[in-house]
């Protein structure tokens, strides 16, 4: 009953989950131990540990002993002792495991408090529970409804029913003590239940809704975190983090769990340093330290008279100053103990690939270019050229774009009878018929001579050609 995946088999036994334990939703793998010892077989004569792990919704674990003696593995359904009547859960660990567990919760395994397990669960519990589960939703939502009517400053984060169906738990935050005993006659009256009230923290509730942090992963405090420590803003000021509340804070609204991580290692660099108010005194004046960097074991220094030029100096050197100081000697000034700034080289970034632009798969808006008129190609040039004319083609390694070479022909006596009243020419022919020009209306056309003969227009046919025909 965790996730979608996790299905079950005819039989109602689960057929274990589908994504091997890896999914994230419905808590599948929220606090969970890897038996390392499922493999191993116990000594002669040793009897297995008598305590099991059992979880319920969103990651609530709780440990029972089995007084039954029942052969119970890792994700076995069990019906286990509850107030009033039974509650239903999955085996998520047993054996030698569980004595470590229950000593690192600080749980005696000997204690008559631990409650026990009553059978494995059959077809009916099951179907029991899962009808109880579906429930809880709708369920949530009318609360919340009611919470509002009566404004009170509360927020019901989850509801988990008991595995009969006997009792519901409502889960809530605030941040003051709040009076809900007219609440709860309310909701006895609206779901006919028994009803159980419980405050949890914001960490506590970020826990058990889960969610993903802003590293990408899984929260630290649903899949492993176990006991939440205090973080205080002193935490980001030793690692010299912005004190920005959006940044700092989780999805519980608090300060972020991982602050604590790497405050040990950073608190240990920063035995060697300093304290970060130390005010140098030297003939310029008095300097105040600016900015550190803790791993490289460097600090910034600047004149009070002059805030702009800052001088970087290493520990031992500011130390050394120091102890000067501490004997009423000053210094003559910061330069003679800065470090210049090295340059730091230009990294140019060349990927054989082309994936260094963002915008490569952009496709570039096309500039509209004038049209230009085409040359004319070698083979319309040919085409075009009268007959009897002899051209040379160029060579193909010749460009295309050079002027064809024309060889002009022998003497009119030398050519065939064919083309002797053909003209040879080495300018391209011009087809166009020519425009005869209008005379315009401010010129009168030319006055003919009454004595000469009108011209004659008709075309005379070409005596050869007739003949040839």
């Amino acid at each position: 009953m965790a996730c979608t995946s996790c299905s079950t088999s005819d039989g109602g036994a689960p057929a274990g989950c589908g994504n091997k334990g890896n999914c994230g939703t419905g808590s599948c793998n929220k606090l969970t131990v890897f038996d390392w010892l499922s493999n191993m077989s116990l000594p002669n004569g040793e009897k297995p540990f008598d305590c099991a792990e059992i979880r319920f919704k969103n990651g609530r674990k709780e440990f029972y002993r089995n007084t039954e003696n029942l052969t119970l593995s890792i994700g076995d359904i069990v019906a286990t002792e509850a107030s009033p009547g039974h509650d239903i859960g999955i085996i998520t660990l047993t054996g030698e495991l569980v004595r470590i567990q229950m000593k690192k919760k600080g749980v005696n395994h000997q204690s008559n408090e631990i409650t026990k397990i009553y059978r494995k669960a059959s077809q009916k519990d099951i179907d029991i529970w899962a009808a109880a589960r579906e429930r809880e939703e709708p369920m949530k939502i009318r609360a919340r409804e009611l919470a509002i009517a009566q404004k009170l400053e509360m927020k019901i984060s989850d509801i988990e029913f008991q595995g009969d169906g006997s009792k519901a738990t409502f889960y809530y935050t605030a941040n003051d003590r709040i009076d809900f005993r007219a609440l709860i006659k309310d909701f006895a009256k609206e779901f006919s239940t028994r009803i159980e009230m419980k405050q949890v923290g914001f960490r506590q509730e970020a826990a058990r809704l889960g969610g993903i942090g802003s590293c990408g992963r899984e929260l630290c405090c649903s899949t492993w975190l176990t006991d939440f420590r205090s973080v205080n803003t002193s935490a980001a000021r030793y690692q010299q983090l912005s004190l920005n509340p959006q940044k700092l804070a989780g999805q519980c609204g608090k300060l972020k769990c991982c602050l604590n991580y790497e405050l040990d290692t950073y608190m240990d660099a920063l035995k060697d340093f300093p304290a970060f108010e130390t005010r140098l005194v030297t003939e310029k004046g008095d300097a105040i330290c600016q900015k550190q960097d803790i791993f490289k074991g460097l600090m910034w220094f600047a004149y009070t008279n002059n805030f702009s030029n800052w001088h970087v100096l290493k520990i031992e050197q500011v130390n050394e100053i120091i102890a000067e100081n501490k004997l009423k000697n000053k210094v003559s000034a910061l330069e003679d103990f800065a470090i210049e700034d090295a340059p730091l080289p230009e990294k140019d970034f060349n990927n054989a690939m082309g994936q260094e632009s963002l915008t490569r798969f952009d496709q570039p808006k096309k500039k509209k270019r004038p049209t230009k008129k085409k040359k004319p190609t070698e083979n319309a040039i040919v085409a075009n050229k009268p007959a009897g004319s002899n051209i040379i083609k160029a060579n193909s390694s010749v460009a295309l774009d050079k002027k064809p070479v024309l060889i002009k022909p022998k003497a009119a006596s030398a050519l065939p009878n064919d083309v002797k009243e053909q003209t040879i020419t080495d300018k391209k022919p011009n087809n166009r018929p020519k425009n005869k020009r209008k005379p315009s209306g401010n010129r009168k056309p030319a006055e003919r001579n009454p004595n000469e003969p009108k011209p004659d227009n008709r075309i005379i046919p070409n005596k050869k050609n007739e003949s040839k025909e």
